[in-house]
């Protein structure tokens, strides 16, 4: 993930230059989303826009989603989108690289990483020392869920590399179709695919890396430097909606949270979307509130470090700006 986040940055640098010296953006209150997934693991958002809390801050928001963390930040920096949902570490890749214009991460989405433990055969007892021997189907190496999987392994004294045969080639989308194709005793799958294994009898969820890797911010809102000087009121009132939905999510039943995000899922099964809403928001992975935390900052490096990816230090101080997520806190009730 960082070296591709490298070589896209490279080639999108001259373009941002050119873009920023065209002057700064007229605040018209439209805002384009490019989130890097679909997933109902960012439910607070699509809440956001269902209910119509955008529109009440007077924003035109467009979501578009722009598969993988390098493309979303390629697109991010090119300005094709106004603000990126994505990993945090993006932001960090980035910024090592160095940039004129920095990604700036502003509003916190979720607090824990989104994936589980899925295992062929239902485990009553489940011990992490059982995976010592086996053959563990991870996340793609420099993500952050490839990043916490290795985290938690280590954490219960289990070593990546040795201890068990660890595979980290296989594509995202492809994960879920080797595990059932036979590759693999152990997976680490995101919602809702997980939830749709045990509901088809092909894996059963044993453990949440969420839950042992602890609080991080995994998903955030970030957007240019440049943005959030030029366009402030528009990222204000975008933070006061986000926030809005947190509000909402927190407040509101999961069968109302399903209703709610079900238009962004179609093709997916409402008892699914339900079951996926009940675990994370179980497992408190929607944040409560868009602050970023400073320790929970320093626990993500932590994770990076571990894992080998992070090459310098993250400055909470230079990548995080919490005034915005302060005043929505302030103002929203």
């Amino acid at each position: 993930m960082a070296r591709r986040v490298a070589k896209l940055l490279t080639a999108v640098l001259f373009l941002t230059v050119l873009l920023t010296g065209c002057g700064g953006s007229k605040d018209n209150g439209t805002i384009k989303i490019g989130e890097v997934t679909r997933s109902i693991f960012y439910a607070p958002q699509y809440v956001a826009l269902t209910k119509g809390f955008f529109k009440e801050e007077g924003l035109d928001v467009e979501l578009i989603t722009t598969p993988g963390g390098d493309k979303t930040m390629t697109a991010l920096l090119s300005k094709q989108i106004d603000v990126a949902l994505v990993g945090s570490e993006t932001s960090i890749y980035v910024s090592l690289q160095g940039t004129e214009d920095p990604v700036i991460n502003f509003a916190q989405l979720t607090q824990t990483d989104g994936t589980f433990l899925v295992a062929r055969e239902p485990i009553s007892s489940f011990d992490w020392n059982s995976l010592k021997g086996t053959t563990f189907l991870g996340q793609r190496k420099g993500g952050m869920p490839q990043m916490a999987g290795e985290f938690t392994l280590k954490k219960h004294g289990i070593d990546p590399q040795n201890d068990l045969k660890l595979i980290q080639n296989v594509e995202f989308a492809n994960i879920p179709a080797a595990f059932t194709s036979g590759t693999g005793d152990f997976v680490q799958l995101f919602e809702p695919q997980a939830t749709i294994f045990e509901k088809e009898g092909k894996g059963h969820v044993i453990a949440s890396f969420g839950t042992e890797s602890g609080r991080l911010p995994y998903t955030v809102f970030m957007t240019r430097q440049s943005m959030l000087k030029d366009r402030k009121a528009s990222v204000q009132k975008f933070t006061n909606a986000v926030h809005k939905g947190q509000l909402w999510v927190q407040e509101h039943s999961v069968e109302e949270i399903a209703d709610a995000v079900a238009p962004f899922f179609e093709n997916t099964d409402i008892d699914v979307i339900r079951n996926v809403v009940k675990r994370y928001k179980d497992q408190g992975s929607y944040a409560a509130d868009p602050l970023i935390d400073k320790e929970e900052w320093a626990n993500l490096q932590n994770v990076m470090k571990e894992a080998g990816e992070l090459k310098g230090v993250a400055e909470f101080e230079k990548l995080v700006d919490n005034s915005f997520a302060e005043l929505a806190v302030q103002s929203v009730k």
